[in-house]
């Protein structure tokens, strides 16, 4: 029984590191979505200076959660952890999309496949997002290269067609991200079809006022 109690203490050790690891992994993960957020909503209000100064804190909260998971591989594959990378993912690949700079890979940014497409998911109501706040202003070209990308994304998902249990849920992200995209493919359409309607009425206004009597002496 005395051999009992050496192997309780060594596992209550056990216990209490992991414990303590994990709890310090929760700070950094929750750290860690809110630095990718920020950074995400610096990009949408284009500030640049912001925005980079956000994506660096996330790199070395992203590069401290998996450093101080490396013993730990079951914490590490945990939600809470994979879900701060995948918020990682969304706000780098969106911030280099906005900006029209090039796709971070998942070896560049050290995640796991599945994270990566999932945040490459997130990614899509993103730039939904960015496509509205253009579209308030009027339709502009820069939406149709936004939906070209968001076109694009989908076309990459919809081929993985693996379990969940691989994908890690991959499937009805998809789903969601289709919706996103035909929303955007409305909004863009009617926006469009708005600018060609004021163009129109802009020309017959000028018609109709060059045909009224009289405008020719005005002239």
């Amino acid at each position: 029984m005395h051999k009992l109690e050496q192997i309780a203490d060594r596992i209550r050790k056990n216990f209490d590191a992991r414990t303590a690891t994990r709890d310090q992994a929760l700070a950094k993960a929750r750290q860690l979505t809110r630095a990718c957020s920020l950074a995400i909503r610096a990009a949408h209000r284009d500030e640049a200076d912001v925005m980079n100064a956000h994506l660096q804190e996330a790199r070395q909260l992203a590069d401290t959660l998996r450093g101080s998971l490396a013993a730990y591989p079951d914490l590490f594959h945990t939600g809470y952890t994979q879900d701060a990378l995948k918020e990682f993912v969304e706000a780098n690949v969106t911030c280099a999309l906005i900006r029209n700079e090039p796709l971070q890979t998942p070896e560049e940014l050290v995640v796991e496949p599945s994270t990566y497409l999932n945040g490459l998911a997130e990614v899509v109501g993103e730039l939904r997002r960015r496509s509205l706040d253009i579209l308030r202003h009027g339709y502009s070209p820069e939406v149709e290269r936004l939906l070209g990308i968001m076109d694009d994304i989908y076309s990459v998902m919809v081929t993985m067609d693996y379990p969940d249990a691989i994908t890690n849920g991959l499937r009805r992200q998809t789903d969601l991200a289709r919706g996103i995209i035909e929303k955007t493919r409305g909004d863009i359409t009617f926006s469009l079809k708005g600018e060609h309607l004021e163009q129109a009425i802009g020309k017959l206004i000028v018609q109709l006022n060059g045909d009224r009597p009289g405008s020719q002496e005005h002239k």
